[in-house]
């Protein structure tokens, strides 16, 4: 859903206003509201963030984020989920998270909803490869299909069962293939 306010709100004026339920997202001078996730996009989001966790965020090499505001190029979106590299993490002085990342996320990674735009969800990924993201995700559930954009080769997509989904370098230790990301779907 896009919100036009009766008058522009500049990027500094969207990011004062109260968050909403689902998140909105300042693209072009717009507001717009993603949709409520669904059962599917639920799950392979709540599945696949701890997934590369469990491989990247123990050895201190990267952290990925579910549903993180992150606001670069005039842009404020919320990717489903975005993955940092370790030393990329915005921190406080005590060394904790930072609650504000105004920077491009390393992976970011879009899960299609049934109703949204899958033109919306690619700007969104290319916005970010604009800007240093090294790799994008686009997951469509109801296809069981993953688009991949790299910021310097042709988009490719992945359907067959058995084939192994590209990650990033720093990632190259998390192995996933199209049907393991989406049994998470039957369990």
């Amino acid at each position: 859903m896009v919100q036009i306010p009766a008058k522009p709100l500049t990027l500094d004026e969207f990011l004062k206003l109260p968050e909403t339920e689902p998140a909105s997202e300042y693209i072009d001078g717009r507001i717009v509201q993603k949709p409520m996730p669904q059962g599917e996009h639920s799950v392979i989001q709540t599945e696949l963030a701890p997934a590369i966790n469990l491989v990247v965020k123990s050895k201190k090499i990267a952290r990925a984020f579910s549903e993180l505001r992150c606001t670069f190029g005039g842009r404020s979106i919320v990717p489903d989920i975005s993955v940092f590299l370790w030393d990329r993490i915005p921190r406080k002085e005590n060394g904790g998270v930072a609650n504000v990342f105004s920077i491009a996320p390393d992976w970011t990674i879009e899960i299609l909803s049934p109703e949204q735009s899958q033109t919306k969800v690619t700007k969104n990924i290319l916005h970010c490869l604009k800007h240093g993201t090294q790799m994008g995700w686009l997951i469509d559930p109801q296809e069981q299909s993953v688009f991949v954009y790299l910021p310097d080769r042709a988009t490719t997509f992945y359907d067959e069962p058995g084939t192994n989904l590209p990650v990033p370098e720093f990632a190259k230790d998390v192995h996933l293939t199209v049907d393991g990301l989406f049994t998470w779907l039957l369990e």
